[in-house]
C-alpha cells in the first residue's frame, strides 16, 4: 500500500489559563492562523480549554461531553475551515471525576475518536512543585488509532511521552504519527522535551507531533505553573522539523508520509521484538 500524499499540518502553542472565554478565543484565533498557512490537520496542545490547578475550582467549570460549549464551538469550526482538527485535551467531567480527553475532528465536523490520558502525573518537584493528577482525574485504560487521510494517528497526552511501550503498540498496529499535546513544566520541559520527543520517533519510525503550552497559568487560589513550550515536529528519523519557541503561535510544516516507511526499512526493529523471560529478575 502506498503511502499518504504529503500534507500540511498546524501545531497550535497556546497559554491557556483558567478563564474559558478567553481561551476559546485564543483558540480559535490561532487555529485559523494555521489554516490560513495551508495546514489541513491542526492540533492543540493538552488543557486547550482551561487551566484550573485547584480542584474544586476546577470541578465548578468543566461540564460532560454531552454538555460542555467548547466542543459545538470545535466542530463547527473544523467543518467552516474544512480542516481535520485535533483537540489535544479537555478536562471533561466523568461523574465524580474527571477524565483528560483528547479529540479528533472530521472536516464534517464528527468526532472520530477520542483518547483519555492513561498516565497520571504525580510528582514533588525541587522548589517545591507538586503535582498529584491522580486526586482528580481518572486514568484512561486503552490505546487508541485515529484513521485519516493523512494516515493512522497514534494519540496520547502529555506525561504518557514517559511511556514507550504505549508509542510502541500504536506504532505497531500502524500509527506512521505520534501525537503528543502536552502542558511540560519548565523543569522538566528543559531536561527531557526534545529528548523523549526524538527518542519516540527514532524508536517507532514515526512522525510526532507535540503541540504544547507556554508560559505561565495562574489557577483561582493563585497559585502559579510554568509550562515549557516548544511544540514541535519531529521526523520519523529523529530531526526537528521545526520548534515552536515560548511565544504563543502557531507551527506550520509540509509533513511527508513516506518518510516513516523509508525510516522503518533502514532500521525495522518494530519486527524484531523477543519475548524476553525473566525468571531470574
Amino acid at each position: 500500500m502506498s503511502a499518504p500524499n504529503k500534507f500540511r499540518a498546524g501545531l497550535v502553542q497556546m497559554s491557556s489559563t483558567n478563564n474559558r472565554a478567553e481561551n476559546m478565543a485564543s483558540a480559535e484565533t490561532l487555529i485559523r492562523a494555521a489554516a490560513a498557512q495551508g495546514a489541513q490537520i491542526i492540533l492543540t496542545p493538552e488543557m486547550t480549554t482551561l487551566i484550573e490547578l485547584d480542584r474544586a475550582a476546577l470541578l465548578d467549570k468543566i461540564y460532560s461531553e454531552a454538555e460542555d460549549p467548547s466542543l459545538p464551538v470545535f466542530r463547527a469550526l473544523a467543518s467552516d475551515l474544512n480542516i481535520w482538527l485535533v483537540i489535544g485535551s479537555m478536562a471533561v467531567r466523568v461523574g465524580d471525576r474527571i477524565a483528560n480527553r483528547c479529540y479528533v475532528l472530521s472536516p464534517d465536523g464528527r468526532i472520530t475518536a477520542y483518547y483519555d490520558k492513561i498516565h497520571m502525573f504525580d510528582v514533588d518537584l525541587p522548589g517545591g512543585e507538586q503535582y498529584r493528577e491522580s486526586r482528580s482525574y481518572a486514568a484512561g485504560e486503552r490505546a487508541v488509532l485515529a484513521a485519516t487521510p493523512f494516515g493512522k494517528i497514534g494519540l496520547s497526552i502529555c506525561y504518557d511521552l514517559r511511556f514507550p511501550h504505549l508509542y510502541r503498540m500504536l506504532a505497531q498496529a500502524g500509527a506512521g504519527i505520534l501525537t503528543v499535546p502536552a502542558a511540560f513544566t519548565q523543569v522538566t520541559g528543559k531536561a527531557h522535551w526534545h529528548i523523549l520527543l526524538r527518542a519516540r520517533a527514532i524508536e517507532n519510525g514515526a512522525f510526532v507531533f507535540a503541540p504544547a503550552q507556554t508560559g505561565s497559568h495562574m489557577s483561582a487560589t493563585g497559585a502559579a505553573r510554568e509550562t515549557f513550550g516548544h511544540s514541535l515536529f519531529v521526523d520519523p528519523w529523529g530531526n526537528i522539523i521545526d520548534d515552536g519557541g515560548q511565544d504563543v503561535g502557531v507551527v506550520v510544516a509540509e509533513i511527508d508520509p513516506a518518510l516513516s516507511e523509508k525510516a522503518r526499512s533502514r532500521i525495522p526493529s518494530l519486527k524484531h521484538d523477543r519475548v524476553i523471560l525473566s525468571d531470574n529478575i
